[in-house]
């Protein structure tokens, strides 16, 4: 294993570059901060213009913390292209300073392994090596795997913080060209509290979900609060893009044990971890986690495998024929498509599968996510084709089966008091199809 400082490994990076990392816990900031002071220092005329950085195209999922790589300043040295947008980066991609690449987060392998986004160096966090010289990804495998077949470079920062998973996790050191030493604990996650909104949207949720269900769930207090109504439940699986602490006090109840899964039975798959350092420890060297590439936990026929898939996802506004917009706020990308119609399709062809869209009826200002036409400009994520169940804090509804009509009136239905009437108006409108 080479050793370098990061200040040395990422003068691997070379102008016109395109450069990826994991997401997350798992992105390795200190590498990233190099190679950001490596910008400043060549802009400062510590460079021959011929090693110079520039058009270095970076892409990644979701993060948080660290990107000073979209500030205006590295114009024409770094561009963002993203497969999901976080609260770090939205700001640069609303202003056209960095981009997104429309996506469900099952295509980005393939993506990766046809050229079609191209793949150069690859930055990785990872664990200390095992006796036989495996390292782990730890917490963020997403397309990794297939990144570091592509890249040109594979760089690791080794950090004894990181715990060790199995799965596609586990790669050997052998197949990285350099090690970085940078020890540090993971970042948390921040949970707000849950309000008792979330908990009536949770309750509605959990009394859809029939035992030996499968689970898939995401980031936020929806898919916590669901989670703290399960512990009546029995022979719970999961298998999911991600999971939290929140699962940990059902596995320890055995609620969650993953029996009757058809597909990894026993086992927690995901493909990321966002928690607290609870959970980061509770996977550690824990060969029940199951840590798998995107590809894997994403693809919509090994999702429908497992029997009672549950797919619990949210929305930003759906319109009363169903059509979800989860990645836009009018023409403004919020977030992104994710794993939203990757795991809401799994979970529609799984036996017994229930596709549900969850999400408060109203906004903190005020505004209805129900609404008679999606704003101008807005994605449909999932199309009114394949929506079912919609659930607020007003109740749960199921759309499956229903005419445009009876659709209309069944989201009204969940919709906040304050705007029903303004909703039922739009069923005597002419216009109104």
């Amino acid at each position: 294993m080479t050793y370098l400082s990061a200040d040395e490994a990422v003068m691997h990076v070379r102008p016109g570059d395109h450069l990826h990392w994991p997401c997350v816990s798992g992105a390795p900031e200190h590498l990233i901060e190099a190679l950001v002071r490596r910008a400043d220092r060549e802009m400062e005329g510590g460079c021959a213009d011929g090693n110079r950085l520039h058009d270095v195209v970076i892409s990644h999922f979701y993060t948080e913390g660290y990107a000073d790589y979209v500030l205006p300043k590295y114009g024409g040295i770094f561009r963002l292209d993203s497969f999901f947008v976080g609260g770090n980066v939205r700001e640069a991609t609303q202003s056209g300073r960095a981009d997104y690449i429309p996506c469900s987060l099952s295509e980005t392998p393939r993506m990766i392994a046809c050229g079609a986004v191209g793949c150069d160096v690859v930055f990785l966090m990872v664990s200390e090596p095992d006796s036989e010289g495996y390292v782990s990804l730890g917490t963020s495998v997403d397309y990794m795997p297939e990144a570091i077949d592509k890249a040109r470079v594979v760089i690791a920062q080794v950090n004894r913080h990181v715990p060790f998973t199995y799965g596609d996790a586990r790669i050997h050191s052998s197949r990285i060209d350099c090690f970085v030493r940078h020890d540090a604990p993971l970042k948390p996650a921040d949970p707000s509290p849950l309000s008792e909104t979330d908990r009536a949207i949770g309750r509605h949720c959990a009394a859809l979900i029939p035992d030996g269900a499968t689970l898939q769930i995401g980031i936020g207090n929806i898919p916590t609060a669901v989670l703290s109504q399960l512990g009546d439940h029995k022979d719970l699986g999961v298998h999911s893009e991600m999971f939290s602490d929140s699962v940990i006090p059902l596995v320890e109840k055995g609620v969650i044990n993953g029996s009757r899964k058809r597909t990894d039975p026993g086992k927690l798959t995901a493909m990321f971890l966002k928690g607290s350092q609870r959970l980061y420890d509770f996977v550690d060297r824990n060969r029940t986690v199951l840590m798998k590439d995107v590809g894997y936990t994403n693809n919509p026929a090994v999702i429908a495998s497992n029997p009672k898939v549950v797919a619990l996802n949210s929305a930003i506004q759906i319109d009363l024929s169903g059509q979800v917009c989860s990645d836009s706020i009018g023409s403004k990308i919020f977030s992104g498509s994710g794993g939203q119609l990757d795991f809401i399709l799994g979970a529609t062809y799984s036996d017994g599968g229930l596709p549900i869209i969850a999400m408060p009826s109203i906004t903190s200002k005020g505004v209805s996510k129900i609404v008679p036409t999606l704003t101008a400009g807005a994605g449909v994520v999932t199309p009114r084709t394949l929506t079912q169940w919609v659930v607020t804090e007003q109740g749960a509804v199921n759309l499956y089966g229903l005419s445009l009509r009876q659709r209309a009136e069944a989201l009204i239905s969940i919709a906040h008091p304050s705007v029903r009437e303004e909703l039922l108006k739009t069923l005597t409108s002419p216009n109104f199809k």
